[in-house]
């Protein structure tokens, strides 16, 4: 009876040293998890190209303010915020663009990529939401926060869009690599060859024509803060 009574004791005590020993589940900012790499901060912005392998996973970041995200490549992923389960798999494709409003607490969680390839999206923090929003848009709006407007340009080879105006700060998005053409309202032209993700933040005032110089559809996103 003594030697299944210490058994047993021990058992119970392995136990409780397990369930010490268990980890608590912590967070980190959104810029100082290691899949997310910073490629653009100032005042107004906080821009991270996000790049997950196959079968990894963040660790579990916050995200503060409102959003925006455009992804870049064709994956399977999961989302499961600090204490809730994982969701099913689910469909992230190139080209696809969102944008969150940020309402009461901070959003954590975590993203795990399931392949195939590696996950990518650039991420978009704004970091002050207009007192007033502006009322001039500068095109067909394709998503929106309180914070920005989100303009979507899918171009085939050799279209332009539309003349529009920025009257705001802006960030311009290469989701395909192309050959993008931009003309001026003077009529003046600047040709870029350009990458998936490759960006550029522009903080002044601006009317322009996009135009796809390549061989391939091409697609460009524009993000104009409100």
């Amino acid at each position: 009876m003594k030697t299944c009574f210490c058994g047993a004791f021990v058992l119970a005590l392995a136990g409780v040293a397990v369930c010490q020993q268990a980890p608590a589940q912590t967070a980190v900012p959104v810029e100082e998890e290691p899949h997310h790499h910073v490629v653009l901060k100032n005042d107004s912005v906080l821009v991270t190209h996000v790049v997950i392998p196959p079968g990894e996973a963040t660790l579990y970041h916050t995200h503060s303010y409102d959003r925006a995200a455009v992804h870049l490549t064709n994956n399977m992923i999961t989302l499961q915020q600090m204490g809730q389960a994982e969701s099913e798999q689910m469909p992230a494709k190139a080209g696809e663009i969102s944008a969150s409003t940020r309402k009461g607490d901070p959003l954590t969680h975590r993203v795990r990529n399931a392949g195939p390839g590696p996950f990518e999206v650039i991420d978009v923090e704004f970091l002050q939401r207009p007192a007033q929003a502006s009322a001039a848009v500068a095109a067909k709006v394709a998503a929106e926060n309180p914070s920005a407007r989100v303009y979507n340009w899918v171009l085939a080879p050799g279209a332009s869009s539309a003349q529009h105006t920025h009257e705001r700060p802006y960030l311009i998005i290469s989701v395909t690599p192309m050959q993008l053409k931009m003309t001026g309202a003077d009529g003046k032209s600047s040709a870029h060859e350009v990458k998936a993700g490759d960006f550029h933040w522009v903080d002044s005032k601006v009317t322009h024509t996009l135009a796809n110089g390549g061989a391939n559809e091409g697609q460009i996103v524009e993000l104009e803060l409100k």
